[in-house]
């Protein structure tokens, strides 16, 4: 932009330095927002937005400052540390001050950091080699705890670093935390600092039992370990599973220690509880961008962590890196909130809130029907999320949730979404909003209409009992028929499924651009799977070139809100060229055809029986060897059950769920309209494999490059062996590959036969005595 050179256009140097009155209202806006949300977080342990949405605001705010240091208030939440402090509690001043971390969220952000701080240490000490410590970052409540001569004399929350709350009364109810030191070398006067949190299985356990009570769930640990703390009862707060870790040493008098990690010793022999994840990295090398040893091991340490995080004992969301030596802190110094000699890197979030705009239920391919729930789609661990499951209706109510809720949503290992509970604090203002409403479980399925009902006494799912004739619980069986772990058929997923089931529906634009499939499609029962196969059913798989689905137009690439039904296994017919097959549909006809010579247990898996997954369906298929024995033994009223029941891996529950199905005879057609078609119903017994794993047991982990995890696990199971997918003191070897993770640090840790790949080859071949030794 640019102005003319006349009076009018000419500002002073003064007026120019003034920002304009929009950019100060945003800032303070901004302000007044970071403020709510710490209080919210702080002092009253009910945020109202996530973490990570919180970390997101307040870096708009630093940076806005960043570009604005003209406007940079005092009183900035940039400028303080925590939040402020109860008037519940009396207040309490620290000896030393309590400063926050400084975060970053990318690895590219903490190599700068590293990188900058070695920088500095450098230019303070040429030639200096510092170590590093790496310590999980615990998702609970700062506390700092005041010893003299021993003996635990207050405990007072951060606070905003420099005033806390006097939370003594209720600290000395914590059972890890000791009110006397032992030991040697115990100094006149120490502050310990540490985190207040729950461990994960406590904190369900204590979830649970709330529910029990008709009491609200807590949204994740760190708000219930802190609504613990600052229960104004003692006795309250003892009833609440609190323990604490200690990782850090405030103002001190006759301590004499250099370092960090011999800090954390100290305060282990005096009886303190200490985290056992951490790491001590030596300065060993020289500092050079990208190719320090250091940096590339707490690299190591944040990947190991990460894949780790949710088998440690407490939540975590991130991982803090320390300056060991405390000499180097000291010269390093501190910003007015941050120790420049410390950082914390957070992992991706894995909570977020959003919006509940409704709760649907499913019918599953077994009839049970799921209650899931419809939200505004957000960003949670990498991917974006819409959907999630709610298990059944006591879960629905357990959580405590309602449609137009504000939820917090998480991914249960970085795979499942899970609502973990509603906002409470926004509840109220929804509400008055009357946006609120009860979920109420339907009596009819929304499939077929017949009546819902438990399968049996005592069951909480409710399921549709009318198995033959529910169109949603036909699409179900044959999509898990072709899934990875049944027919393995890559063209034959979620979406080929439905409309080999299912007609199209009303046009989507009469259903807010809903696609619900509706009516009787190709395939009508199980038992016509096979007939779509490339030797199969002509007639009826001409009968898909009449099978539309609605698609939405597009214009530019973007939808137009305009619907329009076209073909979907088929091409659609131009003035040149007829309708024909499409390439994936050519595919669906040849993989039929190959899967008619899949595995028995394969076969098992796809027939949709009741609890009959694959490790069941091997046990099943090893014992009888054909599917016509299994049928023959499942309806032998005297003695069937009995055997089913005794065979290793299958138990009463299963053997059941077996004879139940072989009595349908709906059930037994479908097995024989397969075999009429090809597909086998028996294993050809291979005499050249022999049992070199006879009553061993077998973990596998990680990545292996000549086996998948299922080619693995056949390998082990048709050598007599037993493939586990944990590991314990009964595991006999265990086998890892790339990435193992957690599972292979369990392994050494109980002391076990670890083998490689090639170890691995060796102990098929030859069992346990012909394991080379060098592959261990």
């Amino acid at each position: 932009m640019s102005t003319e050179n006349t009076n009018e256009s000419i500002s002073t140097p003064r007026e120019q330095d003034i920002p304009d009155q929009q950019l100060r209202e945003n800032y303070e806006q901004l302000m007044e927002e970071v403020r709510h949300h710490r209080t919210a977080y702080y002092q009253n342990d009910a945020p109202e937005i996530s973490d990570a949405e919180f970390d997101n605001l307040f870096r708009r705010l630093e940076d806005l400052e960043a570009l604005h240091p003209e406007i940079v208030s005092n009183d900035s939440p940039t400028q303080e540390v925590g939040g402020d402090v109860s008037s519940a509690f009396a207040p309490v001043e620290h000896l030393a001050r309590m400063y926050s971390l400084e975060d970053v969220f990318s690895l590219d952000e903490l190599r700068t950091w590293f990188h900058r701080a070695a920088g500095s240490l450098q230019q303070i000490r040429p030639g200096v080699k510092p170590s590093w410590l790496a310590e999980v970052k615990i998702d609970g409540l700062a506390i700092n705890l005041l010893y003299r001569d021993g003996e635990l004399v207050r405990a007072a929350t951060r606070g905003d670093g420099v005033t806390g709350e006097d939370v003594t009364h209720n600290v000395l109810t914590i059972e890890d935390i000791p009110t006397t030191l032992t030991g040697d070398d115990i100094p006149a006067e120490v502050e310990v600092r540490g985190e207040i949190f729950m461990r994960t299985q406590d904190f369900r356990d204590f979830n649970a039992q709330r529910a029990e009570a008709g009491l609200p769930p807590f949204a994740n640990p760190r708000n219930a370990a802190a609504g613990s703390l600052r229960q104004k009862d003692p006795e309250q707060t003892a009833q609440r599973p609190l323990t604490m870790f200690v990782h850090g040493i405030g103002a001190q008098q006759g301590l004499s220690v250099g370092s960090q990690h011999e800090a954390y010793e100290q305060l282990a022999a005096w009886g303190l509880p200490t985290s056992p994840y951490s790491v001590l990295v030596p300065g060993d090398t020289d500092i050079e961008p990208e190719s320090s040893a250091p940096l590339a091991k707490l690299l190591d340490f944040i990947a190991e962590r990460g894949e780790q995080r949710h088998d440690l004992i407490h939540e975590i969301d991130g991982i803090v890196i320390k300056v060991d030596d405390f000499g180097l802190q000291a010269q390093l110094g501190h910003t007015s909130r941050t120790p420049r000699w410390a950082v914390a890197y957070k992992y991706p979030p894995e909570e977020v809130h959003t919006r509940l705009l409704d709760i649907k239920v499913n019918v599953g391919r077994t009839g049970r029907v799921t209650p899931y729930a419809v939200m505004e789609p957000v960003l949670v661990a990498g991917s974006t999320v819409s959907m999630a499951t709610l298990h059944n209706q006591d879960v629905v109510r357990a959580k405590n949730v309602k449609i137009g809720d504000t939820v917090v949503l998480r991914k249960a290992g970085d795979v499942i979404p899970e609502i973990v509970g509603p906002v409470l604090p926004l509840r109220e203002q929804h509400e008055r909003d009357g946006e609120l409403r009860d979920f109420v479980m339907p009596t009819h399925c929304p499939s077929c209409g017949e009546p819902l009902a438990p399968a049996k006494e005592g069951d909480v799912d409710l399921r549709c009992l009318n198995a033959h004739r529910c169109p949603a619980q036909l699409t179900g069986r044959i999509e898990h028929a072709g899934s990875r772990g049944a027919f393995d058929i890559e063209a034959l997923g979620e979406e080929a499924a439905t409309w080999l089931t299912n007609g199209p529906g009303e046009d989507p634009a009469e259903n807010h651009g809903h696609v619900q499939p509706a009516g009787e499609g190709v395939i009508t029962a199980d038992a016509q799977l096979f007939d779509l196969a490339a030797d199969g059913d002509e007639e009826l798989k001409q009968r898909l070139a009449e099978v539309r689905v609605w698609r939405e137009k597009r214009s530019k690439g973007q939808g137009t809100g305009k619907w329009e039904l076209v073909p979907y296994f088929y091409t659609k017919a131009t003035a040149k060229t007829p309708s024909k097959p499409t390439a994936n549909t050519v595919k669906l006809f040849d993989e039929l055809e190959k899967a008619k010579s899949q595995p028995l247990w394969r076969v098992l898996v796809a027939l949709s029986i009741r609890h009959v997954g694959p490790t069941a369906a091997r046990a099943l298929a090893g014992a009888f060897g054909s599917l016509p024995q299994l049928q023959a033994t499942a309806l032998d009223e005297e003695n069937g059950r009995q055997r089913l029941s005794d065979v290793d891996g299958v138990g009463p529950t299963i053997a059941d769920a077996v004879s139940e199905w072989f009595r349908d005879e709906v059930n037994r057609t479908t097995v024989e309209r397969w075999a009429a078609a090809g597909v086998r119903m028996e294993d050809e017994m291979d005499e050249s494999v022999a049992k070199t794993l006879e009553g061993l047991t077998v973990v596998v982990t990680g990545s292996l490059q000549n086996y998948t995890r299922d080619s693995a696990k056949e390998a082990i199971i048709s050598r007599g062996g037993k493939a586990s997918g944990s590991v314990s003191k009964k595991t006999d070897f265990v086998v890892a590959g790339e990435n193992a993770g957690s599972k292979l640090d369990k392994a050494e840790s109980l002391g076990l036969t670890v083998l490689d790949e090639d170890g691995f080859t060796a102990l098929l071949k030859n069992g346990p005595s012909g394991v080379d030794e060098g592959s261990v």
